[in-house]
């Protein structure tokens, strides 16, 4: 028995692909719904799922085609984050067989898929405990790597991409002196479509390493948002998780997270460094002209289309760049808009990782970079605005 899956995002596919082939189905799946048209006419499916929202040909254009054009009764299922009454409605009217919400469990799509066209015959039943949930969005995550040879820990990052669906790791190795990049080589083998290695020959520090990634990332087209998160995983991967739900059901267009203290949080800081963060993010704020209570997590996600604002340009500093992240925008922006742009989100846990790259003295040094940051966006204020538009207006 033959599937046709249809999703103009790749990540959304993969798994359900694996699943059906676990279950004995020939599946074919295809990200451009022009091309699936194609497949459908060569394919001959017994069943074809298919998305809405689709740039070109949508999911109810391909419904009309294979209904009124071809005079098909080939069931079809929609699979799709469109919850829409008039969208479902028309969607029924043009003849589908089921409507599934994103996000839904991948054993429930394949659950209807058996009610709809029964199991392949003399197929050996593949059980899965999996509880793996087809999202409506797709996620980058960015993870700079400098001599992360002994400390990166692949299982958790393996671990979370098996059983999350939509998500892709781009580490990106900075220049690293040690075997970063073959243990990042590994890591990736076999899993290209979930994890990309972006080498940069030379060490250009933390900010470089992000900035290079983000943009990398950007250029993936079935991507929602894309974020950065650090190496040693300090904030794991469940909180990074709450940080995309968040910007996924609101305005915001940058969710940062926060090392707030509090009752019900496992937070935990060096007490000398602690000491030294309360100085530097009471100048900050008032660098910023906002209440940020910690603009230095590194944990951030930010959707798609503010990417090129905060990081096209290269970064004043090396390890305060989240600073002028938040200048930029509010710079393009307007500090109003701005604050109304950006979420600063506690976390659950944050725990400071053995080994970490920065060091007291490099933290007393953060007082003068943030000097810098106050003076060049001050002087440079208007031609930076300025450039940033034409060259957003050219890209």
């Amino acid at each position: 028995m033959k599937v046709l899956a249809i999703d103009d995002q790749q990540l959304v596919l993969l798994p359900l692909q694996k699943r059906l082939v676990e279950l004995g189905y020939e599946v074919r799946i295809e990200t451009d719904a022009s091309k699936g048209l194609e497949i459908y006419n060569q394919f001959n499916p017994d069943l074809v799922i298919v998305d809405v929202n689709m740039p070109g040909v949508s999911g109810l254009d391909f419904v009309n085609h294979i209904r009124n054009v071809r005079a098909s009764e080939t069931p079809i299922m929609i699979l799709s984050g469109n919850t829409k009454d008039d969208t479902i409605t028309e969607a029924f009217e043009l003849g589908i067989n089921d409507y599934m919400k994103k996000p839904l469990s991948l054993n429930e799509i394949c659950a209807r898929v058996k009610n709809l066209i029964g199991l392949p015959q003399n197929q050996n039943v593949v059980k899965s405990d999996s509880d793996i949930m087809i999202q409506q969005r797709c996620v980058g995550v960015v993870i700079p790597c400098y001599n992360e040879e002994e400390r990166l820990l692949s299982d958790e990052f393996l671990t979370y991409i098996d059983k999350n669906s939509g998500y892709h790791l781009c580490f990106v190795n900075d220049g690293s002196k040690d075997n970063t990049l073959e243990v990042l080589q590994k890591l990736q083998k076999g899993r290209e479509d979930f994890i990309t290695v972006y080498d940069c020959h030379k060490n250009g520090g933390k900010a470089e390493a992000v900035r290079l990634g983000m943009l990398h990332m950007s250029k993936k087209e079935d991507l929602d948002y894309i974020g950065f998160l650090d190496a040693d995983l300090s904030t794991d991967l469940s909180d990074f998780d709450d940080l995309v739900k968040t910007i996924e059901t609101s305005d915001f267009k940058i969710v940062s997270g926060s090392r707030i203290t509090r009752m019900g949080a496992n937070i935990t800081k060096e007490s000398a460094r602690k000491i030294i963060s309360l100085t530097i993010n009471f100048i900050i704020r008032k660098i910023l002209s906002m209440d940020f209570k910690d603009t230095q997590c590194g944990a951030k996600i930010f959707h798609k289309d503010v990417i090129n604002i905060a990081f096209k340009e290269k970064f004043v500093t090396q390890w305060i760049f989240d600073v002028e992240i938040f200048k930029r925008i509010t710079i393009h922006f307007g500090l109003k808009k701005a604050k109304a742009m950006l979420c600063e989100q506690p976390l659950k846990r944050w725990i400071h990782a053995d080994g970490s790259k920065l060091s007291m003295k490099d933290s007393v040094k953060i007082v003068g970079q943030l000097a810098q940051i106050a003076w060049v966006y001050r002087s440079k204020k208007s031609i930076y605005k300025t450039v940033l538009k034409n060259e957003l207006e050219i890209a």
